[in-house]
């Protein structure tokens, strides 16, 4: 199951960056062909420019472009016009210019290069057959652009290369090709780590779920083998009075009040949970809310004969709710009591230190050790089942504890000495 989520939040993960990556690089690409585009528009309009100016200078009648036509075919060479001192094209441009008839038959070239016959003969027919047009074509492995001008005689068509253009645009589609595929292999490497980054709180979340399901269920089972082996010994005995099976009873009774205690420990944790506990937090005195607690609990302490004393700090306040944190202290102490050895003793202190509240409460005993400190507050953990299970618990309290003070926005921690003593703190406010 989790391979198939951290597998389809790595597709999503990928087709979304594709996605962008492509519109990115489709925008960058259509924004270069259109400049480049457009800048090889303005030096063809400026070639033809060019051309323009040096025929109207030098230029020549019907006649003697058709005997100078007649003269070329003669030679097998196109007529070259020379440019000599007219106002040669824009820099850095190789360009020519041929000029053909109405049926465009070729009649002349104007060229700074030597250039055979054939040619100019392909790029005439090139124009002529796409004279709308205004290029680009390859010739010779060259790039060129070319731009048709109607004239009297005929027509003027104009050739730019412009393969240097050209070789921008290619050269732009090769390097995001390259880029692409790099970063496709980055992203893929990157996005899997996070998906599996992802889902491990799922994954951990998904087996909390199933052990506090499997731990709730083990919990319960051992209550209701309770109720159902006395429901039986009850039955058999159906002629006996209650007074006589009383005992029975009682068994069930004892056990119903356990299951009652686990299922509203349970709703509480799943309603702080999902939010539902909608406490209105206002001051209170958190000095008498723990006084309250120990007068409570002195009895029971006084019973177990385990020494106990105490230091409140008078006068603290909390915003707050003061149940919740009432119900805070009593898991304390009541975990304090279950767990201290015989003619132990137990401390609790609240007092404010720095700009906090601490309460701290300490017991004697057998500790817990590390490889448990870091699970205590789990729900249905116990360091010794055993024990825990002699004393009553459900291993629910300490995460009851846990959500109140999370709630309340502070922390709750343990540290112990293992045959020593163990220590509670929760730092408030």
């Amino acid at each position: 199951m989790f391979k198939k989520l951290r597998n389809r939040f790595l597709l999503m993960n990928m087709v979304i960056i594709s996605v962008i990556m492509l519109v990115a690089f489709t925008t960058t690409y259509t924004i270069t062909y259109q400049n480049v585009h457009r800048d090889i528009d303005i030096r063809l309009q400026q070639v033809a420019e060019s051309y323009r100016q040096d025929d109207g200078k030098h230029g020549m009648d019907g006649g003697m472009s058709m005997s100078m036509s007649a003269q070329k075919l003669e030679n097998g060479k196109p007529f070259q016009r020379g440019r000599g001192g007219q106002t040669p094209p824009p820099e850095l441009s190789v360009s020519f210019a041929l000029y053909t008839d109405r049926e465009w038959n070729l009649l002349s070239a104007d060229s700074r290069f030597d250039m055979n016959s054939e040619f100019y003969e392909t790029a005439r027919e090139v124009a002529a057959l796409h004279p709308e047009n205004s290029g680009p074509f390859t010739l010779n492995d060259t790039s060129w652009a070319y731009r048709v001008e109607q004239n009297p005689e005929g027509y003027t068509i104009v050739y730019l290369d412009v393969t240097a253009q050209r070789n921008i645009i290619s050269n732009l589609i090769y390097t995001f090709s390259i880029v692409a595929l790099a970063m496709f292999v980055v992203i893929y490497a990157i996005s899997r780590y996070f998906a599996n980054r992802s889902i491990a709180p799922v994954r951990e979340a998904f087996d909390k779920q199933k052990r506090f399901i499997a731990d709730a269920s083990h919990e319960l089972k051992t209550p209701l083998a309770v109720i159902n082996t006395n429901a039986d010994v009850l039955l058999a005995n159906s002629e006996d009075t209650i007074a006589a099976q009383s005992k029975w009873l009682h068994h069930i009774k004892s056990e119903t009040e356990r299951m009652k205690k686990l299922t509203n420990d349970l709703l509480y944790l799943t309603q702080m949970d999902e939010g539902r506990e909608h406490m209105i937090y206002v001051p209170f005195n958190l000095s008498e809310a723990v006084e309250s607690i120990i007068l409570t609990m002195e009895a029971v302490i006084f019973e177990q004969d385990i020494a106990f004393t105490y230091e409140i700090e008078p006068n603290l306040t909390l915003t707050g709710s003061s149940e919740q944190i009432k119900q805070v202290a009593m898991i304390l102490l009541d975990n304090a009591i279950k767990y201290t050895n015989p003619k132990g003793s137990i401390d609790l202190s609240l007092k404010k230190q720095h700009n906090h509240l601490l309460l701290k409460v300490t017991n004697t005993g057998e500790g817990i050790a590390p490889e448990h400190q870091d699970h205590i507050f789990d729900r249905f953990y116990r360091a010794e089942a055993s024990r825990s299970r002699k004393h009553g618990g459900y291993g629910l309290g300490l995460a009851i504890a846990k959500s109140i003070v999370e709630q309340h926005k502070g922390k709750i921690f343990v540290k112990s000495v293992p045959k020593e003593k163990t220590s509670f703190y929760v730092q408030l406010g």
